[in-house]
C-alpha cells in the first residue's frame, strides 16, 4: 500500500510545473531526436514516433521519474550500421530483441553492478556528454551567417535574463515562442526545423517487424541487439544516478532496467528506434522544476502534439533558438565544481574522469568511455590496496600486515628471501587478509621455497578464503 501511495505521489506533485518542465524537455528533445535519426540513416518520424512511445512508457513504468528518455545518439551510433547492412526492418527487430535484454537485466537485478562505477567515471561520463551535446551544435552555428548568429545571441539572452523578469514560465519555452514570432513577423531568413527534414504526417502505426523469423534473422540482429541494450540500458543508468544527486532522491534501477526494457519494445513496435536515457534534456527537465512521472510523460505528449496536430507552427521554429537551448543545456550539465576541486582531489581520481572524457569525446562512444574509466579505477584501486602491505621482518620472524591478493602477490614473493635464513621460519598472517587464490597460491610457492632449501615453514594466522574470492 505504502509503495501504491508513493507511485501516486510521483504523479501529483506540482503538475503546473511538471508539464512546463515537460515543455521544455521537449523542445531540446526535437533538434536531438532529428539528429539522431539521420545518425542512424533513418526518417526523423522514426526518432519522433520512438521518443514519443518510450516517453510514456518509460513514464508509466521507470524506476527514476523525472529523467527524460528517448531516441539517442549512443543507440543510433550502434544501429546505423545494421540499418545500412539489412534495413529499417531489421533495426526494428533488433530493438524489440534489444527490449527484451533489457527487461531480462532487470529482472536479474544486474543493474546493482553500477555501484562498481566510481564517482570520477560519472563525472567523466557528465563532462563529456556536456561537451558533446556542444558540439553538435556546431554544424547549425558554424557559418550560420549574421542572421543565425543575431537569433542564436537572441536565444541565449532571453534564456539567462528572462528568469530575471519570471520564473513561472521556463526561460527556453520563452525563447522558442518569441523567436518564431519574431523571425516570422519580420521575416527574418533564418533554417526553421522544417529545413530538418520530414516531419510526421499521422500517429504511429502497430506492426510486427516485417523481417523472416527464423535462425538466420537472429544472428543478424542478435550481436546488434545486445549492444544496444548495453549502451542503451548504460547511458540511462548513467542518467538515473545524475538525477539521483540533482534531486538527493533515490531510484530504483533495476525498475528502471525494465521500464527501459518495455519502452523499447513499444517503440519497435510502433515504427520506432531503440532509445535510453537523454542527459542533456533530463538535466533542463530538473533544472526547471520537473521532479515527477508527469514531466517524463509530458515531455513525449507534447512533443507528438507539436509534431502533428501543430506540425504547420513547429515548422516555422528557428533552429537558432533550438540550439540556443542547447548551449544551455551543455553549460548546465557539465559538472564545472569537478574542474574546481582537481587540485583537491587526488591524482587518480583526476586522471580517470580526464580518461573517460577523452575517450568519450574522441570516439563518440559512451560505453566504451565508460568502460575504460572502470577499468583504470579498478586498477588504480587494486594498485593503492596493494601498496598499503607490509611485511615486517624480525630476525627469523615474518609479520604480514595488509590486504594479501593478486596485485599484492608479488611484492609478498618478493620479501622472503631463504638465503638469508639457517632455521626454522615463522610467517604470522594474523594483521593480513588473504583475498583469493592467487594469494593462497603465493603463501604456498614461499612454502616451497624455503622447503627447497631444507627450511621449515611455521605459517600461523591464515584464515579460510572469502567465498567471492578470485
Amino acid at each position: 500500500m505504502n509503495r501504491t501511495r508513493h507511485y501516486l505521489r510521483q504523479w501529483q506533485e506540482n503538475p503546473v510545473s511538471e508539464l512546463l518542465a515537460g515543455a521544455v524537455a521537449t523542445f531540446a528533445l526535437i533538434p536531438e531526436v532529428i539528429a539522431f535519426s539521420f545518425t542512424a540513416g533513418v526518417d526523423p518520424q522514426v526518432g519522433l514516433f520512438a521518443s514519443f512511445v518510450i516517453s510514456i512508457v518509460i513514464a508509466l513504468f521507470g524506476g527514476r521519474p523525472a529523467m527524460i528518455s528517448a531516441a539517442a545518439g549512443s543507440v543510433a551510433l550502434v544501429a546505423a550500421p545494421l540499418v545500412r547492412d539489412h534495413g529499417i526492418e531489421y533495426l526494428l527487430a533488433a530493438g524489440l530483441l534489444a527490449g527484451l535484454m533489457q527487461m531480462g537485466f532487470g529482472l536479474a537485478r544486474l543493474s546493482t553492478l553500477m555501484r562498481y562505477v566510481s564517482s570520477s567515471v560519472r563525472t567523466g561520463f557528465v563532462n563529456a556528454l556536456a561537451i558533446l551535446i556542444f558540439a553538435a551544435q556546431l554544424p547549425h552555428i558554424i557559418g550560420a551567417g549574421p542572421a543565425g548568429y543575431a537569433v542564436l545571441a537572441a536565444g541565449l539572452a532571453i534564456i539567462y535574463l528572462a528568469p530575471r523578469l519570471t520564473t513561472r514560465v521556463p526561460a527556453p519555452l520563452i525563447c522558442v515562442l518569441v523567436l518564431t514570432a519574431l523571425c516570422s513577423g519580420l521575416g527574418i531568413e533564418v533554417p526553421r526545423v522544417a529545413d530538418l527534414g520530414h516531419l510526421p504526417d499521422g500517429l504511429p502505426v502497430f506492426a510486427l517487424p516485417d523481417v523472416p523469423v527464423n535462425l538466420d534473422m537472429l544472428a543478424i540482429v542478435f550481436l546488434p541487439a545486445l549492444a544496444i541494450a548495453t549502451v542503451g540500458l548504460l547511458e540511462s543508468l548513467m542518467t538515473a544516478s545524475v538525477v539521483d544527486d540533482l534531486t538527493a532522491t533515490p531510484s530504483d534501477k533495476n525498475a528502471e532496467a525494465r521500464g527501459l526494457g518495455l519502452a523499447n519494445v513499444a517503440a519497435s513496435l510502433f515504427g520506432g528506434i531503440a532509445g535510453c536515457g537523454m542527459i542533456g534534456q533530463t538535466v533542463s527537465n530538473v533544472k526547471y522544476g520537473g521532479r515527477g512521472r508527469l514531466s517524463t510523460m509530458a515531455a513525449g505528449g507534447i512533443l507528438l502534439l507539436l509534431m502533428v496536430a501543430l506540425k504547420d507552427v513547429v515548422s516555422q521554429v528557428p533552429v537558432a533558438a533550438l540550439v540556443a537551448i542547447m548551449v544551455m543545456v551543455s553549460i548546465d550539465t557539465m559538472d564545472w565544481q569537478s574542474l574546481r576541486r582537481l587540485r583537491a582531489n587526488p591524482g587518480m581520481s583526476s586522471i580517470v574522469m580526464f580518461a573517460t572524457v577523452a575517450v568519450t569525446v574522441v570516439s563518440h562512444n559512451l560505453s566504451l568511455g565508460v568502460l575504460v574509466g572502470i577499468l583504470l579505477s579498478g586498477v588504480f584501486f587494486a594498485a593503492k590496496v596493494a601498496g598499503m602491505q607490509q611485511v615486517i621482518r624480525d630476525g627469523d620472524s615474518y609479520k604480514v600486515e595488509g590486504q594479501l591478493f593478486f596485485a599484492s602477490a608479488d611484492a609478498f614473493l618478493d620479501a622472503f628471501d631463504p638465503l638469508e635464513h639457517d632455521g626454522p621460519v615463522r610467517i604470522d598472517l594474523t594483521g593480513a587478509k588473504v583475498w583469493d587464490i592467487t594469494a593462497v597460491a603465493a603463501i604456498d610457492k614461499v612454502r616451497e621455497r624455503f622447503a627447497r632449501h631444507g627450511l621449515a615453514v611455521t605459517v600461523i594466522g591464515q584464515g579460510p578464503i572469502p567465498r567471492r574470492g578470485t
